[in-house]
């Protein structure tokens, strides 16, 4: 069985930067000059893929080891829900023989895959039953349902369910580059065995806690509450930049006293400052509850060592024995 044949892609780019007009066209141009296969290089061995933000490339990349390659369009350290595309990146999308996204997450990325890649995508979100968005405040929730819908699409917090997409990832890879099928559905089950294993840990981690509610500074944990049976409490939404109004922080103040919430927790990619003020009015310490959206540049962790530091963070705040 032959690879996907790239000849085509020379069209396909052209019909991309037509739709994005004289000006994306400018933009993209001088960025990539020289490195298609039209001067003469060699093109790239194996299936081109594009994954949206960090997670999904994680996973990705473990499926296609060395038999494809993927490129992520959140750079490290950037917030995935604020992403813009670049022409570029526009055109990365339209030319990759698979996007692997998460609809509802990405506004940009979305629109991309509707008018350059629809045929071509592979909708996380679309793997696994999703849980609905969680109610905080009915006017901060109204701005958020623009962006996110009626479902909380912070699915790989859940390892059981990032392991069904991993399945259904293998298989997808295994349909676009057939030559290549063992090796990707092989890897799959690798990736498959090591979120069991990990859901293996947090469920007998989190079994003996003696305190089951979290406060964090964005909705984005109702999966991991979710599977392992804790409350959660969150400042603002779905959009970890939403600034909360002062009678949800008032209302999340009043229930930390009275669950007796000894942590705050607050992310990395986003400002501490509410959930610090929260945590000084109530009395309780702050922690960082990781929800892996991105990593921060020049980190060493993947997404399994950060949700391993998350579990132990989480026995601690609770009072696990």
């Amino acid at each position: 069985m032959s690879r996907p044949n790239r000849h085509r892609l020379p069209r396909r780019r052209a019909a991309i930067l037509a739709s994005l007009g004289a000006l994306g066209a400018l933009a993209f141009l001088p960025a990539c000059a020289g490195t298609s296969a039209e001067d003469g290089s060699a093109p790239p061995e194996g299936p081109a893929v594009v994954a949206s933000f960090y997670p999904l490339a994680w996973l990705s990349e473990r499926i296609a080891g060395p038999d494809a390659s993927v490129e992520v369009l959140t750079e490290p350290g950037a917030e995935p829900h604020d992403l813009e595309l670049t022409p570029r990146q526009v055109v990365e999308v339209g030319e990759a023989q698979l996007v692997v996204y998460l609809e509802g997450l990405q506004p940009a990325v979305d629109k991309a895959v509707q008018q350059h890649a629809a045929r071509t995508a592979f909708d996380a979100a679309s793997q696994v039953e999703l849980l609905p968005a969680a109610e905080v405040e009915e006017e901060e929730q109204h701005g958020e349902e623009e962006q996110h819908g009626d479902f909380d699409p912070h699915l790989w917090l859940d390892p059981a369910r990032f392991a069904d997409v991993a399945t259904k990832l293998g298989d997808r890879f295994a349909q676009i580059d057939p030559a290549h099928a063992d090796g990707y559905r092989a890897r799959a089950e690798q990736v498959v065995d090591d979120l069991n294993a990990l859901d293996r840990s947090f469920r007998e981690g989190l079994a003996t806690c003696s305190d089951k509610t979290i406060v964090t500074s964005h909705a984005a944990f109702g999966y991991l509450t979710e599977r392992y049976g804790l409350r959660l409490v969150a400042i603002s939404g779905l959009d970890p930049e939403a600034e909360p109004s002062p009678g949800r922080v008032t209302e999340v103040a009043r229930v930390a006293r009275e669950e007796g919430v000894r942590t705050i927790f607050f992310e990395t990619l986003v400002s501490p400052k509410v959930a610090k003020v929260l945590a000084q009015e109530v009395g309780a310490k702050t922690a960082v509850l990781d929800p892996v959206e991105g990593l921060p540049l020049g980190s060493s962790d993947d997404y399994l060592s950060v949700m391993r530091r998350n579990l132990a963070t989480l026995r601690t705040a609770l009072g696990c024995r």
